[in-house]
């Protein structure tokens, strides 16, 4: 072969492999591991934790009425960096009563320990052997987090966090645990054909009980529940009075806003601390 058909063909040779990484993703970003607090991100079949730059701080002495979850979920935190037995945690109940904001305070709380926190989507919990594998040998102790999280059947995710939280051969190591919240106790839609107590299914099951006994099985690998519930009047009341007292609002403001605050929740169909907050952002700006 001449030198001109050598460098003919590596020519082409380079626009070809030009034109394929013009298709391909870009090589994941290395991991900033002065950060405290990642989010999971995919591109294609590749994934990587990203720093989160702008954390959402919030401090457990800023929720309120919810004291037996915040000792519970403190207690296993600090027994876990402490390098004691520690539970994975699956908090649910009523939406805006503190779920995700606990989660979040406990790093704020303790990121000079080494704690950190792992935010991952329902949608990339298939990735969990990956990350584990990411973090494993780390020093620092690691939250898993996922938040609103359930399932519909046949998910990917479902089977992977099953493992993950208890079943795999592989153990997911000292410094993970998975702290999740979700509306339904179960994770998974229940119906009522299910509490049938006949041998066969509408849909030709021969053993129902066991498919339900399939669903309960996830949420039974979590080795803490809490449960969170709606508030009184009088917890939201009290809810919306510490944030504007935390804006900044005067005592003659805060007092004349209570028919406002119930009118706010009504409007709303709920009375949680996530509307209080909201009500009490809102009345601020219109009175400070």
């Amino acid at each position: 072969m001449s030198s001109q058909d050598l460098s003919t063909l590596i020519s082409r040779a380079e626009r070809v492999l030009a034109q394929l990484e013009a298709w391909l993703p870009p090589a994941p970003p290395p991991i900033n591991w002065d950060a405290i607090a990642f989010r999971w991100r995919t591109n294609g079949s590749r994934g990587w934790l990203e720093g989160v730059q702008h954390i959402a701080s919030i401090q457990t002495e800023d929720l309120h009425h919810i004291e037996r979850q915040k000792g519970i979920i403190e207690r296993n935190t600090r027994h876990f960096l402490a390098g004691k037995p520690a539970n994975n945690v699956l908090m649910t109940g009523a939406r805006g009563t503190g779920k995700s904001s606990l989660v979040k305070a406990m790093l704020a709380k303790f990121a000079d320990q080494g704690l950190r926190l792992i935010e991952v989507d329902k949608s990339d919990l298939g990735d969990l052997g990956t990350i584990i594998d990411l973090i494993s040998g780390r020093p620092e102790h690691f939250i898993i987090f996922s938040d609103d999280l359930s399932f519909e059947e046949g998910e990917a995710g479902y089977k992977a966090l099953k493992s993950v939280l208890d079943g795999s051969l592989a153990s997911p190591g000292d410094n993970v645990l998975i702290y999740a919240t979700s509306n339904r106790r179960h994770l998974m839609p229940e119906y009522m054909k299910e509490n049938l107590s006949t041998s066969t299914s509408a849909d030709g099951e021969i053993h129902p009980g066991e498919a339900v006994e399939e669903k309960v099985s996830l949420s039974e690998r979590f080795g803490l529940w809490l449960s969170f519930y709606p508030f009184k009047q009088d917890d939201y009341l009290d809810i919306v009075y510490y944030w504007l007292g935390a804006s900044g609002c005067p005592a003659e403001h805060i007092e004349s806003s209570r028919m406002e605050a119930l009118q706010w929740a009504l409007e709303r169909g709920s009375r949680s601390g996530r509307v209080a907050r909201q009500f009490a952002r809102d009345w601020t700006a219109r009175h400070v």
